[in-house]
């Protein structure tokens, strides 16, 4: 499969079994291998090296996702950022705060949209007014104050039809 733009990686393909196995773990990222092999009609031994192979070519991370209401991050946002100029540099300051979970470089009405997690209202202020308004480049920020989480998924890739 040639890519059409050259600078843009080739994705991995990922077989039908391969997808099984993703949608196994993505189920639970701790179920057995010799579990999932039964599921999947692979060995254990199979099971494992597909897994590994997976993980080391980037499509799938195996990690554990907290609830960040039980940890105390109760107020959640996305912030909808227009930019002055190149859209890298103030991508790349918005990764590395710690309260910014995600960073997406967009086409639209806004260039850059971040989502924050912080403990409350007072944390959420500082972030957006001392350290995302003020970083060079940034023209606009629109905050767009989370009510209610209805649903949050992490199932991309096996479930499509």
């Amino acid at each position: 499969m040639q890519s059409q733009d050259p600078n843009r990686p080739v994705p991995p393909v990922v077989d039908d079994i391969s997808k099984q196995i993703i949608a196994q773990l993505q189920e639970d990222g701790r179920r057995p291998y010799a579990t999932i092999g039964k599921a999947v009609g692979l060995s254990e031994a199979a099971v494992r090296q597909r897994v590994q192979r997976l993980s080391d070519s980037g499509v799938i991370q195996i990690v554990a996702v907290s609830d960040p209401l039980q940890i105390g991050l109760f107020r959640q946002a996305m912030v909808a950022i227009t930019v002055d100029g190149p859209l890298d540099p103030v991508a790349d300051a918005l990764a590395e705060m710690d309260e910014i979970e995600y960073v997406v470089l967009c086409a639209g009405r806004f260039d850059v949209l971040c989502e924050v997690l912080c403990a409350d209202d007072e944390a959420l202020l500082d972030v957006i007014s001392n350290r995302i308004r003020t970083l060079p480049g940034v023209r606009t920020a629109e905050t767009l104050v989370y009510l209610k989480l209805r649903k949050q998924s992490y199932q991309w890739g096996t479930h499509r039809r």
